[in-house]
């Protein structure tokens, strides 16, 4: 089986994401970050989630984005609650955390790297997003251009890397749909940016209202 390094944060996307990369024959070693975010429960989520979808390994990587802060989901800074489908679609909201997705692909590079895989997976969407620009695939064509230019591998041709986004043109519906099909446990998954004390879901941010769309128009009960 070839070796895939799959980013995993606990949520429907990436765990979607995870189940696709299994099924596609790949042995699949999960990436969480525990990155100061103070929705730390995912990273339950995640825990579960890789043990539920046989990772052959799961690790948590740790990186004090809290340290610098300027995000809704590092810092002191109210979470958005209750905003409509048209203003999500409008600019990038507090929730941005600063050139997440950009670390988190470069821990990916390097754990592949050492794996000798050429292969990552991540579970962005460009469709029912909340704006993030570090979700386009103009990023991650990017990204995967400069990843094959700074890795020894990739510069002595062992390896091509390839970032695989194979949710990153599907609707919420459509990822929630393809889920089911793939077996993904949805009640492992944890989607909420402003969780309760005792782990529950808020039920209004954007992260949570994105989630309740999907399956609403997909016609599933989320368990």
């Amino acid at each position: 089986m070839k070796k895939a390094v799959c980013l995993l944060s606990g949520g429907l996307d990436s765990s979607t994401c995870l189940a696709w990369a299994r099924r596609g024959g790949y042995a699949c070693y999960a990436l969480s970050f525990d990155y100061g975010q103070r929705h730390k429960i995912e990273l339950e989520a995640a825990a579960k989630v890789a043990a539920c979808l046989r990772a052959e390994r799961h690790i948590v990587a740790k990186i004090a984005l809290d340290q610098f802060g300027g995000s809704a989901l590092t810092s002191d800074i109210a979470v958005p609650k209750a905003r409509s489908l048209e203003e999500m679609g409008h600019g990038i909201p507090i929730t941005y955390v600063p050139a997440r997705n950009t670390i988190f692909l470069s821990f990916a590079l390097a754990w592949a790297e050492v794996l000798e895989s050429s292969d990552v997976f991540i579970g962005v969407n460009a469709l029912d997003y909340s704006g993030y620009p570090d979700c386009r695939p103009e990023f991650i064509e990017a990204f995967e251009r400069m990843a094959n230019l700074a890795t020894k591998a990739g510069v002595e041709g062992r390896t091509q890397l390839r970032i695989h986004t194979p949710l990153i043109r599907l609707t919420k519906a459509q990822i929630v749909a393809l889920a089911r099909d793939l077996n993904v446990p949805f009640a492992l998954t944890f989607s909420c940016y402003d969780p309760a004390p005792d782990g529950r879901a808020c039920g209004q941010c954007d992260a949570c209202l994105l989630r309740r769309k999907g399956f609403e128009e997909a016609g599933i009960e989320d368990r």
